[in-house]
């Protein structure tokens, strides 16, 4: 009978498990920054199939939308119209599921409606997702509409944000919504092509100021005092752009001093900030007193590059025809009221939609003189 061959001794640590601490040394071994990029990678990849989701999937609404439009409720057929509309959604909802029942199914229309311009919509929906476009549905005016479109856009702001922007009536409050219509198209129409803000879309009339929490009594420094505490609040109410660069910012002139109560600076604008603040109704002396700390900013402390410094007077009241007859505009001094009690919802938007008629009045009356 053979014999097996005798096994041959086994070497050390042959056929049992590493040790946990080889292991350990093996994971401690892997480049930091090889890790790095490729967390990177997977990030970036799962963001773009996340933006070609919602590019297609806004493209496929709006060519939905224009379709039915065209086709189905075209031609003043309104009743026949529902009614296929109706059918449709049916068919759709069983086919490809709830996100084309008939209230989301009329609010694809009024998507097309809102947008009817294929060029401008493909502009937006690399930005903006089919919840922002949700967001400006209900917006009645179309260049309330394009504005916010073209400011979310350029400023990458989340739905959340856009919703509290018109919630704040941003569009109504800005300097640009006191222009005439026209004059409106042309900024938004050149925001569009070159992405450049311009001051009236960024000067708004009156601020919001309530974070500061102001009792009704108060001083020039206690406002200023609240506003550096609440910087942050303070610069988003601002706009877009701004970041801060002094306060009581020193100013000698012939032996004299001056103080500029706070200065920023504006990266989308290129330019320097002055910032007054006033308590009471805008005085006429406040031009001059503007004026000097503009044109010294001017010679002093501009950039090359830099356009003029802008200077913004903020008080508790306005004197409309005072402001008109000097002209601020052309100093570049915007004057502005600042709440620092927010009135009731209903009270806040009478007084910004009665200032903006106002506005445009007296640009009407001074254009038929």
């Amino acid at each position: 009978m053979s014999r097996k061959p005798a096994a041959m001794p086994a070497k050390k640590g042959a056929g049992k498990a590493a040790p946990a601490t080889a292991l350990a040394d093996a994971d401690a071994t892997v480049d930091t920054a090889l890790l790095g990029d490729i967390r990177q990678m997977i990030v970036e990849a799962r963001h773009s199939a996340a933006v070609a989701v919602n590019v297609s999937l806004t493209m496929l609404y709006w060519r939905i939308g224009r379709r039915i439009r065209e086709d189905v409720l075209a031609g003043g057929r309104a009743g026949y119209g529902e009614e296929i509309v109706a059918t449709l959604s049916r068919q759709l909802v069983a086919e490809h599921g709830r996100g084309f029942e008939r209230r989301n199914l009329h609010r694809i229309v009024q998507f097309a409606e809102a947008f009817p311009d294929e060029q401008i919509v493909a502009t937006l929906w690399r930005q903006l997702s089919w919840s922002h476009f949700r967001e400006l549905l209900p917006l009645k005016r179309p260049l309330q509409r394009e504005f916010y479109a073209e400011m979310c856009r350029i400023e990458g702001w989340s739905v959340r944000t856009l919703s509290e922007r018109i919630d704040s009536m941003l569009f109504e409050r800005t300097a640009l919504s006191r222009q005439p219509d026209e004059l409106i198209r042309m900024e938004l129409a050149a925001l569009r092509a070159k992405d450049e803000l311009t001051p009236p879309m960024l000067l708004k009339d009156p601020y919001v100021l309530d974070f500061l929490g102001l009792n009704d009594r108060y001083l020039e420094k206690d406002l200023e005092d609240a506003i550096l505490r609440e910087l942050e609040t303070f610069l988003l109410e601002l706009g877009a752009g701004f970041t801060f660069v002094a306060r009581q910012r020193r100013i000698q002139l012939d032996g004299d001093d001056f103080y500029i109560d706070l200065l920023f600076y504006n990266r989308k604008l290129r330019r320097l900030v002055a910032v007054e603040l006033k308590l009471g109704d805008f005085k006429a002396e406040y031009k001059g007193q503007m004026e000097l700390y503009l044109r010294w900013l001017a010679r002093h402390d501009q950039e090359p590059g830099d356009g003029p410094p802008l200077g913004i007077i903020l008080c508790t009241g306005k004197k409309h025809e005072q402001i008109e007859l000097l002209e601020l505009d052309k100093s570049g001094i915007h004057v502005a009221e600042y709440l620092a009690v927010l009135p009731p919802r209903d009270v806040f938007a009478r007084k910004i939609h009665d200032a903006m008629l106002a506005a445009r009045a007296r640009l009407d009356n001074k254009a038929h003189e």
